[in-house]
């Protein structure tokens, strides 16, 4: 024990004796970062999980708007805009198929309610604060969560407080955004807030089709209402949010090397469509949170939720004016629906005493509907795949203290998980000779049920109370699925092995948080093409390693304020064979065409052309490094007032988005951007001038598989805001 001990002390002298000495360090130290991920309010140094943290001034101060920002603040994280999902890995892991058939495996939640893989773009507003927790959370959260856990918490209504802020910006683009909330309270037990956003701003684009599209132009608004009821022991949370964005369209152009890049035109802020585009997300989420404290301390909890989300989409597939005998003018009209019922029962012990544990269980069903009409150069192809899910879990968490200094932590979920598919793939809908409602020519029924036990055991030793030590071995699932009733796709699962070290010095002026990882990561699921139907599917492709690390530090040092983050990730992908999309000639196919029949589009075509085998890479959509750091210092000026300026630098290493590994079509190259913002602050009232992406970026921001067309992220905007605090 005492060596132990001498060995922490060794430790935290040598992180110590590296930071740089101030002659003078006065002021208050770092503020306590909470989560509440693991059902309980804790501080985030003494939680022996690799995570992210930030509040709602962070979120602002670090230009994180929405959820494709967090990779920017949060190591090993990578968000890439896959069209009607967004494909969010950690760690390499996550979603790398934006299938109906496929779940995510990196687990978001908005208040604790698990979030669908589409329409996760919307604009943060009133938010109590993100946490991000790296790797697999087999235990307390379950399926989907082989990378990770992203947890979106909004304010809350406050007991016995009138309060509420309000928020208005201007900028480049014609940007125009406004925000505000109100905290009321009615008597000693209850409480109301309500919050709401609107923002819009011209597009970032070009269009120089016939149609003249606003590809990527923003209208968007959002409103939540909570209450909050405690008359005693027990509490009662209810929150309503509705979301409400429309985009003028999906702005991308053809990847390079692949068979429409020919025809794109001017720079990469110049669309080329020759079709009318429309996109429109809405979504409705409600839920109930329950807590009655018993008298020995112990807490059940309860939180039921719903929600309903929508995506209509009308796109120019090709994505530029191609001519039809060159395979272009391939629109598609595309509807998805997904709703969610779910409820979560926890029973939660104190923590006070040796033992604490954590029981529960967890019911959610999905019920998904998705359309998509395509027109190829006018011939029309219906795809209409339906899903309902079940998902169930039971899980038990414990904790049990040795000493003062070790303490065992062991948990356990089994989860099952079942899936009805059905739907079809018609083809000549409305075109003479074929039967009323098209030819069917693929069926997409299917039927899938799995169930795996997930967990963790891990050995934690917390020194003294500026350093916790861990050391566990945790296992993830993302369920599996069918495609048809001839094709299922098993589940896939990750075995983490991981060393950690969290670390305050300097009274509390100092953090850091290191941590080592190696993952065995099996039956890795992508979408591919299905030549029995013609129709992408989702296969387990191959299995892969994953090893690396993460080191995160931040300080407070009087006035002046810094934090960085990196991750070095290294990852392999083993061999495959598959049919390559990319080199595809455009336009529906058709299923494989039998033996000796040769291809006649739609109604068949010979894939064995184009079947192609790899040695493998690293896995998708997974950086090798990614890093950020930000700092800001603070200026008094007198008469209540004080200027802040803050800047934020962030870089996200290269990553393929496609199994062929080709450099040209298949490669997205890193890149970094930098933000700024000067915040002069009085009493009640800041104002804002703000710049992102200062060095005018362009870059990639992902691929949509489905058309082999890419995104492009924003170029510098910049602008001022206000905003009033009462």
């Amino acid at each position: 024990m005492r060596g132990l001990r001498g060995i922490g002390s060794y430790l935290a002298w040598s992180v110590a004796a590296v930071t740089p000495t101030f002659a003078q360090e006065s002021g208050e130290g770092l503020a306590e970062i909470t989560v509440t991920a693991q059902r309980r309010v804790e501080n985030l140094q003494q939680v022996p999980v690799a995570a992210t943290a930030l509040n709602a001034a962070e979120l602002q101060s670090k230009a994180v708007a929405r959820l494709g920002d967090l990779q920017s603040v949060a190591p090993s994280l990578s968000i890439t805009d896959a069209g009607q999902t967004q494909s969010v890995n950690i760690r390499g892991i996550g979603l790398a198929s934006n299938s109906p058939n496929a779940t995510a495996g990196v687990a978001t939640y908005v208040d604790g309610l698990f979030q669908p893989p589409i329409v996760q773009a919307n604009s943060f507003f009133d938010l109590a604060g993100i946490e991000v927790f790296r790797g697999p959370q087999g235990t307390l959260v379950g399926t989907n969560s082989t990378g990770g856990a992203i947890f979106i918490n909004s304010a809350s209504p406050a007991l016995g407080e009138s309060s509420g802020h309000v928020e208005a910006g201007f900028g480049n683009f014609q940007n125009r955004e406004a925000q505000g909330a109100v905290n009321l309270p009615a008597g000693d037990t209850l409480a109301l807030r309500v919050a709401g956003l609107y923002r819009d701003h011209d597009s970032y684009y070009h269009d120089v089709g016939p149609f003249h599209n606003d590809a990527g132009k923003l209208d968007e608004k959002g409103g939540r209402v909570g209450v909050f009821w405690q008359p005693g022991s027990f509490s009662a949370l209810a929150k309503l949010q509705l979301n409400d964005m429309q985009t003028g369209g999906f702005a991308f152009r053809p990847v390079p090397g692949t068979p429409f890049s020919d025809f794109r035109v001017g720079d990469l802020r110049t669309l080329s469509y020759d079709a009318d585009t429309s996109h429109r997300e809405k979504a409705t989420l409600a839920s109930l949170e329950l807590r009655q404290e018993l008298t020995n301390g112990v807490v059940l909890r309860s939180l039921s939720g719903y929600q309903y989300k929508r995506i209509f989409s009308f796109d120019d597939l090709d994505g530029s004016q191609a001519p039809p005998q060159a395979g272009g003018q391939s629109t598609w009209d595309y509807f998805a629906g997904e709703k969610q019922y779910s409820e979560e029962i926890n029973v939660i012990s104190p923590t006070e005493g040796a033992f604490d544990w954590i029981l529960g269980g967890y019911f959610q069903r999905n019920d998904i509907d998705v359309q998509i009409h395509q027109l190829d150069a006018g011939f029309p192809t219906d795809i209409l795949p339906k899903n309902r899910r079940t998902t169930t879990g039971f899980f038990a968490q414990t904790s049990y203290a040795f000493t003062s200094a070790f303490e065992l932590q062991v948990g356990a979920r089994y989860s099952t998980y079942k899936v009805d598919a059905d739907g079809f793939v018609t083809i000549g809908n409305g075109i003479p000779g074929f039967p009323p409602g098209g030819l069917p020519v693929s069926n997409l029924a299917g039927r899938h049920e799995d169930e795996r036990t997930t967990g963790k055991v891990a050995l934690n030793w917390t020194p003294d109370e500026a350093n916790l030590l861990y050391v566990f071995a945790a296992r993830g699932y993302k369920p599996g699925g069918a495609n048809s009733l001839t094709s299922e796709f098993n589940p896939e699962t990750v075995l983490n092995y991981e060393a950690g070290w969290k670390a305050t010095f300097r009274d509390n002026r100092l953090r850091t948080q290191m941590a080592l990882f190696y993952n065995d990561y099996s039956d890795f699921q992508f979408d591919v093409l299905e030549p029995d139907t013609g129709q992408a599917g989702v296969r387990n492709v191959a299995s892969a390693t994953i090893k690396g690390f993460e080191v995160q530090v931040e300080g407070r040092l009087g006035d002046f304020g810094f934090d960085a983050g990196a991750a070095y990730v290294d990852s392999q992908l083993g061999g495959l064979t598959f049919v390559n999309t990319r080199r595809l000639p455009p336009g529906s196919l058709g299923a494989q065409c039998p033996v000796g029949v040769p291809s006649s589009p739609p109604f068949c075509f010979d894939y064995t052309p184009f079947v192609q085998s790899t040695a493998g890479g690293p896995n998708l959509y997974s950086p090798k490094w990614t890093y950020n750091a930000g700092a800001n210092y603070t200026f008094t000026l007198g008469a209540g007032f004080t200027l802040t300026p803050q800047l934020n630098y962030a870089y996200v290493g290269p990553r393929f988005a496609y199994i062929g590994y080709s450099p040209i079509s298949d490669r997205i190259d890193g890149f970094g951007l930098l933000s700024a913002l000067l915040t002069l602050r009085g009493d009640r009232w800041r104002l804002e001038a703000y710049g992102t992406n200062l060095g005018d970026e362009k870059y990639v921001s992902g691929q949509a598989s489905a058309s082999s067309n890419e995104f492009y992220g924003a170029p510098r905007q910049y602008g001022v805001r206000v905003g009033f605090d009462f």
